[in-house]
């Protein structure tokens, strides 16, 4: 067996780690395994023999190509998909949009759609060292190397970028544990299509407020009174249920709509006692952006 035949074989044997680490740090499939395929140009273009630690060079290899991607794609919400079009998309068009979807179903489901979500907001290297370390248990010292810091360097942007996927909510804890409890029972309740149960956490004279990217009209909507609110959420919820997801939404629990962890729409609930009183329903890529998601504890 020739030195490459034995570099391959051993690539081929970790693949299976390598596309996780790279699929955590792109959140998608189709770019995890053009990473693995640009990463094994780069492996067997180096000094393998001179490697101490094979698997951890290799991962320092994809983490540093997939860094690279990061900083130079398009953020996919530049051309976003409509709810309207996530709700009525078949396997082939899930496909299209997010490469094959068993597989990254998968993948997303052993992730956490929440926690893809919010990796989506942290700066390129901030998702690179949270990944490694958080998720892959890395040394600093490989971690420094993959986003070309210092090993302290890379400690300080993996803690910063921990703070940031748990949120520091703006409530007390107690406050934000009703508010989490509500807001669970209004996933549910939209989900299980109970009118019952919705009517009973919504205020009578909620308002819910849809940006022109939210709705199959492209026009603003608003929509007033419980009853109404109900309606359209248990609607809503017959094809959106699946994607749907609870995270803190500017510190307080909301519901993020996101297949296979692509951020699509957000709904942030204001709930000033035990009911919800306002529903702001945000699809408008611009204003996505500018909304601080964390992951609910």
């Amino acid at each position: 067996m020739t030195d490459e035949e034995w570099l391959a074989a051993r690539f081929e044997a970790s693949r299976s780690r390598l596309r996780a680490v790279a699929y955590r740090i792109l959140g998608s499939l189709s770019e995890a395994e053009d990473a693995l395929q640009e990463a094994w140009i780069h492996a067997a273009g180096g000094d393998a023999d001179a490697v101490a630690n094979l698997d951890g060079w290799l991962t320092t290899i994809v983490a540093r190509v997939c860094l690279d991607m990061l900083r130079s794609r398009k953020s996919r919400r530049e051309q976003p998909l409509s709810p309207a079009e996530v709700a009525g998309a078949d396997g082939a068009t899930m496909a299209a949009m997010f490469g094959e979807p068993e597989q990254e179903a998968v993948l997303a489901d052993s992730v956490g759609l929440a926690l893809l979500v919010v990796l989506d907001t942290l700066s390129p290297a901030e998702r690179v060292a949270f990944v490694l370390h958080d998720m892959f248990a890395l040394p600093f010292e490989d971690i420094g190397a993959a986003t070309g810091r210092t090993p302290a360097a890379a400690r300080q942007l993996a803690s910063r970028a921990r703070r940031r996927v748990q949120g520091a909510p703006a409530v007390p804890d107690v406050d934000l544990a009703r508010r989490r409890e509500v807001a669970a029972a209004f996933l549910a309740a939209s989900r299980g299509g109970d009118m019952g149960a919705l009517l009973a956490l919504l205020d009578p004279d909620v308002v819910l407020y849809a940006d022109r990217a939210a709705g199959p009209s492209g026009k603003p909507a608003v929509v007033r009174g419980a009853e109404a609110v109900a309606k359209g959420a248990r609607a809503a919820a017959v094809s959106r249920a699946p994607h749907a997801s609870l995270a803190l939404v500017n510190g307080s629990p909301g519901v993020v709509l996101a297949p296979l962890g692509h951020l699509v729409l957000v709904l942030v609930l204001a709930i000033p006692e035990d009911r919800i009183t306002r529903i702001d329903v945000i699809s408008d890529p611009a204003r996505l952006d500018e909304l601080e998601l964390a992951l609910l504890s």
